[in-house]
């Protein structure tokens, strides 16, 4: 059975380690982030973050008919010209009104 010396040693040994892993994680640069990528078709994921929405809104737009999407067996694309298509639209109305 250990100590209580030997528990309070392990213990600020552990307390050491933390601490360099925190400073580690510190000084290590954080990965940027992804850039989008130059598909012609985009997931549902990456038109939202392309038009800068979240992934329900996005999935609302698609279903609503407002952005054009296909199939390709059973995943769901949408062009970067449908996205560009409607965001115009949105711009378009907005500044008539």
């Amino acid at each position: 059975m250990a100590t209580a010396d030997e528990i309070r040693q392990l213990a600020a040994t552990l307390a050491n380690l933390a601490d360099k892993i925190a400073e580690r994680e510190r000084e290590q640069p954080r990965e940027p982030e992804r850039a989008m990528p130059e598909r012609l078709l985009l997931t549902v994921e990456e038109a939202a973050q392309y038009l800068g929405v979240g992934r329900t809104l996005m999935y609302d737009l698609i279903r609503n008919g407002q952005i054009a999407s296909v199939q390709i067996n059973t995943l769901r694309r949408v062009s970067r010209n449908a996205v560009d298509e409607y965001a115009a639209r949105v711009i378009s109305q907005q500044n008539a009104a």
